[in-house]
């Protein structure tokens, strides 16, 4: 029997708030230019995507992928056909793209990095155009224990980061703990996407990480390598947008939030974590008419991994109500 078995599921278009979606569309849109621009689609008046998954995991659904200016935004839609795939050697250049901002504009072995993500394919999902010759990557999820590939110069680089970001005294310890917890597995959970992906495809996403990440435990040909992913907490690094302090005192607008999320997913995730911190990042992008009061800023949160359960819960909520 496969270890993924075969769904299907047909959607219904999938919308932000007014706002909220505004500051979807031009978070990371930079990227997405350059992926649409290398695409032999043509625009149609709507558009369809067709989720796949290896082994026979597949899905239905509706997305919108759009272009964008310095200027403005503008919402084209093009007919695309989504598939999972395992990560292969071939995905170098369209993960590196997607990682090219992860830890700000720190100088750091990305390309060690990179190849730790495609090596391995026990964990790990790769989203592309089903067909596509130029194999571009929309989005990629894995998780990478810290304590197994401790001695790669990428992730001493990561850790050394991280603490030096660190601003919060109190939280300082706690993070050390758990980038140096010989005890502890603790996996760095990485999700890096296009704007405008499908965000009706992050619910089946997240399902094949956590489901490989469970298979992996039972299926590994080793004890080591199954215990290896017997995660006790995940990390992540990720972005979101801040309202800037004065913004806060003196604004007049209720419909603004104090946080902008740029991965929806990330909000409930920082509901359940254990802890958190955010940091001012030294790369700011274009601030466009709907991001004048916020700064973009580094989120980092440690979650326990028994809360994937209520977070696939909350996820696929979020996505049905939606």
């Amino acid at each position: 029997m496969p270890r993924k078995p075969k769904r299907r599921c047909q959607y219904l278009p999938f919308a932000f708030s007014k706002f909220a979606w505004s500051i979807a569309r031009v978070a990371d849109a930079y990227k997405l230019k350059k992926q649409v621009r290398a695409s032999k689609f043509s625009n149609t008046p709507s558009s369809k995507a067709i989720v796949g998954g290896n082994q026979g995991h597949s899905s239905r659904g509706i997305g919108q992928l759009s272009e964008s200016s310095d200027e403005e935004v503008t919402a084209d839609f093009i007919q695309a056909d989504f598939a999972f795939f395992d990560p292969k050697p071939d995905d170098f250049h369209g993960v590196k793209i997607l990682l090219q901002s992860y830890l700000d504009d720190l100088q750091w072995d990305i390309n060690d990095f990179v190849e730790l993500i495609l090596a391995q394919t026990t964990v790990g999902t790769m989203v592309k155009i089903e067909d596509d010759e130029d194999d571009g990557i929309f989005a990629f999820v894995t998780a990478l224990n810290l304590r197994r590939y401790k001695d790669c110069k990428c992730i001493m680089q990561l850790k050394n980061y991280l603490l030096k970001i660190c601003q919060k005294n109190e939280l300082l310890g706690k993070l050390k703990v758990l980038l140096e917890d010989q005890k502890d597995n603790v996996g760095l959970l990485v999700s890096q996407r296009v704007a405008n992906l499908p965000l009706q495809l992050l619910p089946h996403l997240y399902d094949a990480l956590f489901d490989e990440i469970s298979w992996a435990t039972e299926d590994e040909p080793t004890v080591e390598l199954r215990k290896s992913y017997q995660f006790s907490y995940y990390l992540l690094v990720s972005r979101m947008y801040k309202k800037n302090t004065r913004s806060r005192k003196g604004s007049a607008n209720s419909d603004e939030e104090d946080i902008i999320y740029i991965k929806p997913e990330d909000e409930l995730f920082h509901k359940v974590c254990v802890w958190s911190f955010s940091f001012p990042l030294q790369t700011q992008q274009h601030a466009v008419h709907e991001l004048r009061n916020y700064r973009l800023m580094g989120l980092v949160m440690a979650v326990e991994a028994n809360q994937a359960p209520t977070f696939r819960q909350q996820l696929q909520s979020l996505i049905d109500e939606s």
